[in-house]
């Protein structure tokens, strides 16, 4: 199978979000190519909020290009044989951290936003750190800091706190 026919079973069993799934899933069957950063229209990217439940922090990278506090995540490659592993490998490159696991369930919200690149049609998983994890800045990212659940809000975007939310409640 495809990741392309992976992201559209992925989309199709994501419950929630009707109208912005739909938009993803129209995306997915008018751009064959619509998993790849040369879709100019816009592509597919895979995300993971890495989060560590006992104490209650989440684990953000300040983005070099956006300048941004934001969880990991980005365009899908080539070796990528499903969307959750493309979220899995995007998290473990940017925090450094192996042994992340994501929490069943598939992906917990999706989000659509503007890039430098192309629109962004963003399926975000949470991936839990195992304990003692030390983590380490990729060359994407400006800085990596855990925060407290409750400190999201004050250093990122409406959409990371949403995430962070739906994670929680996913919890």
């Amino acid at each position: 199978m495809s990741l392309h026919d992976d992201a559209v079973l992925v989309l199709k069993a994501y419950e929630g979000q009707d109208e912005l799934r739909q938009v993803y899933l129209d995306h997915l069957a008018t751009h064959p190519d619509g998993m790849w950063k040369a879709c100019a229209d816009g592509h597919v990217t895979a995300s993971a909020m890495v989060i560590d439940p006992p104490r209650g922090r989440v684990l953000l990278t300040l983005h070099k290009k956006m300048r941004m506090w934001l969880q990991m995540g980005g365009h899908c490659e080539p070796v990528d044989e499903t969307l959750a592993r493309a979220a899995l490998r995007e998290g473990t490159e940017e925090s450094g951290i192996a042994g992340l696991t994501l929490l069943p369930g598939g992906p917990v919200r999706l989000d659509r936003h503007h890039t430098p690149c192309a629109w962004h049609l963003d399926v975000q998983y949470a991936a839990v750190a195992p304990e003692g994890a030390v983590e380490a800045i990729s060359d994407e990212s400006l800085d990596l800091r855990w925060f407290p659940y409750a400190e999201v809000a004050d250093v990122a975007d409406e959409s990371v706190v949403r995430l962070l939310e739906a994670t929680r409640a996913r919890l």
